[in-house]
């Protein structure tokens, strides 16, 4: 009867250094672990029975990895690449579901106005590319050319012929230049928006609050109680936000903003303070000359449509505050005005009254037409909205 006797291993002082290191490794993978330890047991000259019964695995198993370590070394000691699964679906398959994917749903009347995977799946079936296939098998085809039809991204042409010269200094506001000098650490640069539509919810019940393992709890009942506006203005340099609700957009509700920004720390009007808003152009057809401003007797802050039509909808703003002294307080509009725009350029008020902190009645500004608080109203503005 013919005995098989077992491969001996001889290792080296570099291979025996590696197979210790991956027989110690605490997170290593186990079969990993379990290879390196049948090999060194070999190489300390125990049968494969013996290391079997030690490390409680079948012979055939030490048998394997011990010829395998003897004829290829370490790499001997690694998976063998396996065929797998046949493939289910052609490539042909996957390409059309691809296109499919980049053409849009629209073009081939699918009522969609975005695909999706599981979409994707139905269509392919209806037309008949497949059998049948999974949404997580069209995802995965997909991920591999990084094609994401459920994804967009907005874009818009710039329809004012002006655009790049209007554009440009609301760039050089976010670069803290004005008119190509440098803004000074105590001159700021807001940028103002609205946004409309928002739902009022008042909950039945007040918010439970969280605790040791809880969560906060909200009662899932509410009431509607309309709709309401939020106006922010935003200190790009600074990330700092000054924000408020209205019950609608519009001239007051922008006016009340600005008046906000220009009365809280660090920006309220000060002796020798000047400063100007620049807002897109209004979308109701009004004269794009028309100012607005604040309510009350504080400075006159006009609204010039400085940024260009078609451009985003932000609102920017530059505030400068000279250190020179004065007497009253000035507001300048510094951006130029449209053809057609004469009102008074600079508003001055007397300062407050120490005690009560009001402001008297603004005098004459040597305007012979209106007051400098007297808003330079068109009657084509029906709702004063500016975008």
């Amino acid at each position: 009867m013919t005995v098989c006797r077992a491969v001996s291993i001889v290792l080296s002082a570099l291979e025996y250094r590696v197979l210790i290191g991956r027989a110690r490794r605490a997170r290593g993978e186990q079969r990993d672990v379990l290879r390196a330890r049948i090999v060194l047991a070999a190489a300390g000259g125990q049968s494969n029975a013996a290391i079997a019964r030690r490390l409680a695995i079948t012979e055939d198993t030490v048998r394997r990895w011990r010829a395998r370590f003897a004829a290829e070394r370490g790499a001997g000691l690694n998976d063998r690449a396996r065929s797998g699964r046949p493939r289910t679906f052609a490539d042909v398959a996957a390409a059309e579901v691809k296109a499919m994917a980049c053409a849009l749903p629209a073009e081939t009347g699918v009522p969609l106005a975005r695909w999706s995977a599981t979409e994707l799946a139905a269509e392919a079936v209806t037309r008949g590319v497949v059998d049948t296939v999974s949404a997580s098998t069209v995802r995965r085809w997909l991920r591999g050319d990084a094609i994401k039809p459920w994804q967009c991204r907005s874009w818009i042409f710039p329809r004012d012929p002006d655009f790049a010269a209007k554009a440009a200094r609301v760039l050089d506001l976010y670069d803290r230049l004005w008119d190509g000098r440098a803004l000074g650490p105590d001159e700021y640069v807001i940028s103002a928006d609205e946004k409309s539509q928002l739902q009022a919810l008042h909950r039945r019940h007040p918010d439970l609050p969280p605790g040791p393992g809880r969560v906060r709890r909200q009662e899932f009942e509410y009431r509607r109680e309309g709709t309401l506006a939020y106006l922010a203005g935003y200190d790009v340099h600074h990330a700092r936000v000054i924000g408020r609700c209205a019950p609608t957009t519009g001239i007051e509700p922008f006016s009340a903003l600005v008046e906000q920004v220009m009365t809280s720390q660090p920006y309220p009007a000060r002796s020798g303070c000047s400063g100007s808003w620049t807002t897109a152009p209004p979308t109701t057809g009004s004269d794009q000359s028309t100012g607005c401003a604040t309510r009350g007797p504080q400075p006159n802050w006009y609204t010039c449509p400085c940024t260009p039509a078609g451009s985003t909808k932000s609102r920017s703003s530059s505030r400068s505050c000279n250190a020179k002294s004065s007497n009253r307080r000035t507001s300048t509009i510094s951006t130029p005005s449209p053809a057609g725009y004469s009102p008074s350029k600079t508003a001055t008020t007397p300062p407050p009254n120490p005690s009560t902190g009001a402001s008297p009645a603004n005098p004459s500004t040597g305007s012979s037409n209106a007051s400098p608080h007297t808003r330079q109203h068109d009657p084509r503005r029906t709702n004063g909205r500016t975008h």
